[in-house]
């Protein structure tokens, strides 16, 4: 009995220690990086679909008259159009109106994020759902996505949405789907799923951001009227347009499956995004763009940037990476540069001292590696370079 008592002493002695010596020194960091790691994914599971509300939603933007779109979608402008009323061609307007030129957002992937939240198929739940939104809000309430105003400028659109869903629905929207658009979505579904499921990107990608996505499967919605844009919706789901090679399918993955690439409520990553946010050269690339593009926000852009970043580099590990210095000259009018900086800097860092990306963003912006003439000279130097000059 006495010897009992004297272990339960050093165990209770042992404890001590540990609790009051131990953990102290070690850091937030390490309860982060363990937890991820736990129950990190080793497979990728693919799934591809058509849908007939994505395409409903993203067909929205050419319907509203956008120059934007109408490049592109021009054929159904004229034909849809045509069948609508006056009042009913008025909504279509108005959706524009609100969500985009006064919103500053873009109208199929706002709208494609919020139906996401909610089970709706047919478009006579969609309708139901823009009559009644209280389902839609509470879902979207428990995403990382919800935003009090963003919300607010739905609600001023909503209204003029319902409107213009019924009129896709008088004039028999999803019989003309199911013939014209649905046949060609699921030959090239077939296409695919022959040759993605031999990328395994899941495990790449969470090892780059330090944290097990929600899921080890990532659905494909392909489409017909999502054209320039690919779009994340709630979960590990996202939009690409069917015209789309199997490059750039995999790439949109890789690219989506990264939104957000950090944790905004980390008290540190919430400090660097604002930091960062009012450096020059980001405030001149967030202001001076072309709206339609979308990243409007200083947040937005460093997000997106952020995931172009890491994309390149997620890719370039299964051989199928862009020339990066082309690549960002062209794409959305050459907007991203700052994505050529984290590239630069993250790829540096992470060949000597692999760490998640939100780490060393934290580090990077806070010791000035990322703003002022530091981010500058990284830049130029970049789009100097001989790789921009290569095929």
């Amino acid at each position: 009995m006495r010897k009992a008592c004297s272990l339960n002493s050093l165990l209770f002695v042992l404890i001590f220690i540990f609790i009051f010596i131990f953990i102290p020194t070690i850091t937030p960091q390490f309860f982060i990086l363990h937890a991820g790691t736990a129950s990190n994914h080793s497979s990728t599971d693919w799934q591809i679909e058509p849908s007939l509300k994505y395409d409903t939603l993203c067909l929205l933007n050419a319907l509203s008259g956008d120059p934007f779109y109408l490049r592109y979608y021009q054929a159904e402008y004229d034909h849809f159009h045509a069948l609508f009323t006056p009042g009913e061609q008025a909504a279509f307007v108005e959706l524009k109106h609100v969500i985009k030129d006064e919103g500053h957002e873009i109208i199929s992937a706002k709208l494609a994020l919020y139906y996401s939240a909610v089970d709706d198929e047919t478009l006579a739940e969609m309708i139901r759902t823009a009559q009644d939104s209280s389902q839609m809000e509470a879902a979207l309430r428990k995403t990382p996505y919800w935003s009090a105003d963003s919300w607010h400028n739905y609600e001023l659109a909503r209204p003029a949405l319902e409107k213009a869903l019924r009129a896709l629905d008088r004039v028999g929207f999803p019989a003309y789907w199911a013939a014209n658009t649905k046949p060609r979505i699921e030959k090239r579904i077939t296409e695919l799923s022959a040759d993605l499921p031999k990328y395994n990107i899941i495990p790449v990608i969470e090892g780059y951001l330090g944290f097990p996505l929600a899921s080890n499967t990532i659905k494909v919605y392909l489409l017909a009227y999502s054209e320039p844009h690919g779009i994340r919706i709630t979960g590990l789901r996202f939009l690409t347009h069917v015209s789309y090679p199997f490059r750039i399918v995999l790439h949109n993955a890789i690219h989506e499956s990264m939104h957000p690439p950090y944790r905004l409520d980390d008290p540190n990553v919430r400090r660097a995004v604002d930091l960062l946010g009012k450096d020059p050269t980001v405030v001149d690339k967030v202001t001076h763009h072309d709206p339609s593009f979308g990243y409007n926000t200083a947040e937005g852009y460093i997000e997106e940037d952020s995931v172009q970043a890491l994309e390149e580099i997620v890719s370039e590990k299964f051989g199928v990476g862009h020339n990066p210095c082309r690549y960002w000259l062209q794409q959305d009018d050459g907007m991203h540069v700052l994505a050529a900086a984290l590239y630069v800097g993250y790829k540096h860092a992470e060949s000597e001292d692999p760490q998640p990306y939100s780490h060393w963003l934290t580090g990077a912006v806070e010791s000035g590696q990322l703003r002022g003439p530091n981010l500058r000279k990284t830049i130029e130097s970049f789009f100097s370079g001989a790789a921009c000059h290569q095929p």
